[in-house]
């Protein structure tokens, strides 16, 4: 397996999943060849999957949950095609990231969609693509490249980013936004009678928490409990908290228009 080259065929690991079958459709859509892999991961499986009738693997895409990653990349790496490119989705970077660089020592790249299973109608569902490891010569333009060049034929646009970058980033997206949802809804029912005063703007709060409580709650602890920057930002957080405390809302109010300084 000599030579530049892109990807032309994927194995999904965890391909029953509601992500690798997103994926699995996806890519073969747009000609790329797709084996699949679901547990158990046999060794007959194993073998098969990435390097049986289709032909050996450019890419194993693992679409498997943040605390399988280190047990399913050891299981992997023997079995990896020479050069082929080994590859995660999960929600964070720097330690899948570190989990398959220490499992297999061919190409390494982490990348985050940054969209779930059903992608709302006008959202553009972007990739973070995070670099691991290269092997010269081995595909046209590195790994990284490569795995970008995948997925934006597939209709999902890639971004470059660094592991720590993309894991402070969703320390606040995912990490913060959840403990600070919990926490709110949890004061929120010590007042006596407040499911009487329920306005519109709550009425929305409450049905955009409502997956993330009743459906997602698991998900989102484990990928709080994973990401490594999560409690340095909780501790900015509460700095904001303190200047609310003494009053200094202008300020916060400030700050906070920044998400919308292109249109003010």
């Amino acid at each position: 397996m000599s030579g530049a080259r892109r990807i032309e065929r994927v194995a999904i690991v965890g391909a029953r999943g509601q992500m690798g079958a997103l994926f699995v459709r996806a890519f073969r859509q747009v000609g790329v060849t797709v084996t699949e892999l679901g547990r158990p991961y046999s060794e007959d499986a194993l073998r098969e999957a990435l390097s049986g009738v289709a032909g050996p693997v450019d890419l194993a895409l693992v679409a498997v949950p943040v605390t399988a990653m280190r047990e399913v990349a050891r299981m992997l790496a023997p079995h990896m095609p020479e050069g082929a490119i080994l590859c995660d989705v999960c929600s964070v970077k720097v330690n899948p990231l570190a989990q398959m660089l220490e499992a297999y020592k061919g190409p390494v790249v982490g990348t985050h969609p940054l969209f779930g299973p059903v992608i709302p109608q006008g959202f553009e569902p972007r990739v973070a693509v995070t670099p691991g490891r290269e092997i010269e010569g081995t595909f046209e333009g590195g790994a990284t490249h490569a795995v970008s060049d995948l997925f934006a034929r597939a209709g999902f646009p890639p971004f470059d980013s660094t592991a720590e970058e993309h894991d402070r980033a969703m320390a606040v997206v995912q990490g913060l936004n959840f403990i600070t949802t919990v926490a709110y809804l949890a004061a929120a029912r010590q007042t006596p009678g407040i499911e009487n005063f329920r306005t519109p703007s709550f009425e929305r709060r409450l049905e955009a928490a409502r997956k993330m409580l009743t459906k997602d709650r698991e998900l989102f602890s484990l990928i709080a409990e994973d990401n490594p920057f999560l409690q340095e930002t909780v501790r900015q957080f509460t700095a904001y908290l303190d200047l609310a405390a003494g009053g200094d809302l202008d300020l916060l109010s400030a700050r906070a228009s920044w998400w919308w300084r292109e249109t003010a």
